[in-house]
């Protein structure tokens, strides 16, 4: 199966690597060439090359890989003419058959080959496959890449209908394997094919839940038993080292850390805030006013133009408390009271905002 030589020869099939996304299987054909974004390369330069080189082009603005084929490889560049099974499938169905070196199998839908190859690995020489297709040109284009990979000695393709011809085998096979677009047609055929002699198995590929139903049907009626439906699917696993988690003392230590900045943040906020609110303030009253007066200013004080009118007379060297005559005054004359308070006046003032004044006098005279 394939070249298993060290160097590429004339006549090889090689995978050409472009990308990741990009594969393409060619034979090597002395003249011709190969032509692609990456460059130009001729068949005769690969020549002689080992396997798994890397090629550059002739322009020396691109390379590629030369690849040794194997049935993964040629899955992910194989020319699709139906549609095929990938690697997850595959290798799920070739376990679960039981596939091992000198099987003997069945394949019903060969399709692509890309089934087909993986088959022909895993049974090698000692091991026969028995494939077989419907459309003419399928069957005849499949036998003639077996014939050029190497497989024509184990492996068989058949040009027929078997959900209405059977397979044409009787008590030979180990396993069946139905790619088949009703494959419950098929399933008294495959029971017929399978040995009787020991415990076989028959697996069915089926992209519809209906063609499960009517297929599991027929496997009840046939007389199949421990009759199991499987879903593959394939998902990428990110593998890789991580950081080791952090203590619990750690974590408390930067919450408490960010508590801190968080409560500096918040009084800087609410000092920048008042500063604001101060300098607004400042704008208002020069706005209004020009100047900021005091409480008890002058101008505003009630009883300002009274104790002006004190403020003269003292200038003058005159005494704010009322003179008595006592000339005029008889020995039971009354004396008057006093206009102003008396030394035992107590005076009590209460500040209140700019917008009022409030003084509050009280007074205790004595006879």
């Amino acid at each position: 199966m394939f070249s298993q030589a060290r160097e590429i020869a004339a006549g090889d099939v090689v995978i050409v690597w472009f990308t990741r996304e990009s594969l393409k299987a060619i034979t090597i054909t002395p003249g011709e060439e190969l032509n692609g974004r990456f460059g130009a390369y001729r068949h005769t330069d690969l020549i002689g090359k080992p396997f798994g080189s890397k090629i550059g082009s002739r322009n020396g603005k691109g390379f590629i890989y030369v690849l040794r084929p194997t049935p993964e490889l040629w899955t992910l560049a194989l020319p699709h003419r139906t549609q095929i099974l990938y690697v997850a499938d595959i290798a799920f169905v070739v376990s679960w058959l039981g596939i091992r070196p000198g099987s003997v199998v069945i394949e019903s839908g060969t399709g692509s080959g890309s089934f087909s190859h993986s088959v022909a690995r895993t049974i090698g020489k000692s091991g026969k496959l028995h494939s077989f297709e419907f459309h003419d040109t399928r069957c005849q284009t499949a036998q003639e890449e077996f014939a050029q990979h190497g497989m024509s000695e184990y492996v068989t393709v058949s040009h027929r209908n078997v959900c209405k011809a059977g397979f044409d085998l009787e008590d030979v096979v180990d396993a069946v394997f139905l790619d088949l677009p009703a494959p419950w047609e098929a399933i008294p055929a495959a029971k017929l094919a399978l040995k009787k002699t020991q415990s076989t198995r028959i697996c069915c590929f089926s992209p519809c839940a209906e063609q499960v139903l009517r297929t599991v049907s027929a496997l009840n009626d046939s007389g199949f038993t421990s009759i199991t439906m499987y879903e593959t699917l394939l998902r990428t696993i990110d593998v890789g080292s991580y950081p080791p988690l952090k203590s619990v003392g750690t974590v408390a230590e930067k919450l408490k850390d960010a508590d801190v900045k968080r409560e500096a943040r918040r009084v800087k906020q609410i000092e920048e805030s008042a500063m604001r609110a101060k300098e607004k303030g400042r704008k208002k009253a020069a706005e209004m006013g020009g100047q900021e007066m005091d409480i008890f200013g002058e101008s505003e004080h009630p009883h300002g133009q009274k104790r002006k009118a004190g403020e003269d007379r003292e200038a003058n060297g005159q005494s704010n408390t009322p003179q008595e005559d006592d000339s005029e005054a008889g020995p039971h004359t009354k004396k008057p009271k006093p206009d102003g308070p008396s030394p035992l006046t107590l005076e009590m003032v209460g500040h209140l905002p700019k917008s009022a004044d409030c003084k509050l006098t009280t007074t205790s005279t004595g006879f």
